[in-house]
């Protein structure tokens, strides 16, 4: 009986109110708290209440736990067991707000910040099931975990942590560098921040930190990073260089000045990296499709997409796909990221730009023309000359989605008769992260899931039964470094200019217009592709949903 009034009081009282209740503190001490959380909007009553110091920590968080049908813990540097980071990554508990502590037989204790939100404690449930354990909840203050996981977070990456310590700069920048590699990194940030040294990795498209390097060392990190980059120590302004040291990789570096010193971004390009079928890369369509798509003349095919998605390997991959003995392929790239056999590839450089090298790529006999991106008039004016004249261009172009490519051509100063008589395709893509096949965990559908689901293609009129397709939670495991994805995938659109679309084109019909006839054919938005790549497994709901926001 007694549970039952306490759900119910639960229910019905705001927290504010059950703490005075129960005596832990005065109605003024609330009312304090109040003022303090309209100057902290994100920080939660309990959290004020213990940031002002207006009552016995102990008493506070137990009482919480009690309100909220969990056991409340103090969290402290004494209280953990264990090592947090043999169970949980660092930025997973940081998005998640958790800390496991302690382990007595088989059971893990684990600590949130907030255990209301069910489906963050879910996946922490199931990512430490995955590693044969019980999760066992504890709630505490928010600020006690994030000084908990601040201490943590440099040593996050032993290799650089104890290198570091121990060795010398040379040997932390190659430590720092190496252990991106073996990640999986495509870019490497090493920032300089009031008090330290920040080094995240970008994996699958997700930042992630690796450690926290003393401040000291951040002038020697810094000189290390210029000389092997061959860029000018004495310069405090932003500059690019290469790194050549390790056998397998191009590395590209960039260096910018900020309050705190010189933040630089080191790419990571693999040397003579097997290119992806584009299937392989996602592209739903079949080979007829592909083939009414890509192999055309007098005509440019445009890959469109924010920077980061993909654009440019799905290019390398239609590229390859045509290549042949008998065709003379031109690529006019910034930079050449990889090396094809058979393919002639033009480097730009300070003293040239996209549209002076393709005016001479078009005297060397070309059958098709990459150029890496059209940035300006010049370079799309002279790419639609190149379409026009009996040569294939490939190119790529910075917009949200394939129709509009047409309004952003426009903009640049192209005229809707050039884009019509030259446009043939354009194809838009996002990634997505894969789901792990080591270690995800196969569920069924929501109801809430389906609702969305069936909404979705039947506004497409793509009608499924969702009952005969299974989803998967993201746990995590040593393979996906604890993030429960590995590698990504690309979720595609393609619209294939027809005559009537052109017709329309040439009238300067808007971009509504143009979508309302393109969905009369084969055309379908982005969202109906990452749609079936969630029934087929390869991805989840909610990861889709960051890249495309639909719900």
């Amino acid at each position: 009986m007694k549970e039952v009034i306490k759900m119910d009081l639960r229910k019905r009282q705001p927290m504010g109110v059950e703490l005075v209740r129960r005596e832990i503190v005065r109605q003024e001490d609330i009312e304090r708290a109040v003022e303090y959380q309209r100057e902290h909007p994100n920080v939660k009553l309990g959290d004020c209440l213990y940031a002002l110091k207006l009552c016995e920590p102990e008493k506070l968080i137990t009482a919480i736990g009690e309100i909220l049908g969990e056991k409340g813990i103090i969290l402290n540097q004494n209280t953990i067991k264990i090592r947090v980071t043999d169970y949980i990554a660092i930025d997973v508990a940081k998005k998640n707000k958790v800390v496991p502590f302690e382990i007595n037989n088989g059971k893990i204790k684990v600590c949130f910040a907030n255990t209301v939100n069910r489906r963050s404690m879910e996946n922490i449930r199931l990512l430490l099931l995955n590693k044969g354990l019980i999760m066992e909840t504890y709630i505490t203050f928010e600020s006690d975990i994030d000084k908990i996981l601040a201490s943590l977070e440099g040593k996050a990456s032993d290799n650089i942590s104890n290198t570091s310590l121990t060795g010398t700069i040379t040997n932390l920048v190659d430590s720092i560098i190496k252990t991106g590699i073996e990640k999986r990194a495509s870019d490497i940030h090493i920032e300089p921040l009031e008090n330290n040294v920040r080094v995240r990795y970008r994996i699958d498209g997700e930042l992630y930190t690796a450690a926290n390097i003393d401040k000291e060392k951040q002038s020697q990190i810094i000189g290390r990073l210029k000389a092997i980059s061959n860029m000018h120590q004495e310069k405090q302004e932003a500059q690019d260089g290469r790194i050549l040291l390790y056998e397998d990789y191009n590395i590209r570096v960039s260096s910018q000045p900020n309050v705190y010193g010189e933040k630089f971004v080191l790419r990571l390009l693999k040397k003579n990296t097997n290119i992806k079928n584009i299937f392989d890369l996602g592209y739903s369509g079949t080979e007829e499709d592909l083939k009414r798509s890509v192999k055309k003349k007098n005509s440019i095919t445009i890959v469109a997409a924010p920077t980061g998605e993909g654009k440019t390997t799905s290019l390398y991959s239609i590229i390859d796909y045509l290549n042949r003995q008998e065709i003379n392929i031109t690529t006019i790239e910034d930079p050449v990221e990889i090396r094809i056999p058979g393919l002639n590839q033009i480097e730009i450089d300070n003293k040239s730009t996209f549209s002076s090298a393709l005016r001479t790529v078009l005297r060397q006999d070309p059958d098709i023309i990459l150029v890496g991106e059209i940035r300006d008039t010049e370079t799309a004016e002279i790419a639609i000359q190149a379409g026009q004249t009996g040569h294939y261009v490939l190119s790529t172009i910075h917009t949200i989605d394939s129709i509009e490519v047409i309004n952003r051509l426009r903009k640049i100063g192209v005229s809707d008769y050039d884009i019509a008589s030259t446009l043939a395709t354009t194809i838009s893509q996002r990634l997505v992260r894969r789901i792990c096949p080591n270690c995800r965990k196969e569920r069924k559908f929501t109801q809430e899931e389906k609702h969305i689901i069936e909404n979705i293609l039947g506004k497409y009129g793509e009608n499924v039964n969702i009952d005969e397709f299974k989803t998967y939670d993201a746990v995590g495991c040593k393979n996906c470094n604890n993030t429960g994805y590995y590698d990504r995938i690309g979720v595609f659109e393609v619209l294939d200019i027809t005559e009537e679309l052109k017709e329309l084109i040439v009238k300067g019909a808007s971009s509504i217009e143009i979508r309302r006839k393109a969905l009369e054919g084969t055309y379908r938005p982005l969202i109906v592709d990452g749609i079936k790549k969630v029934l087929q497994g390869y991805t989840t709901l909610e990861e889709l949903n960051k890249k495309l926001l639909f719900f």
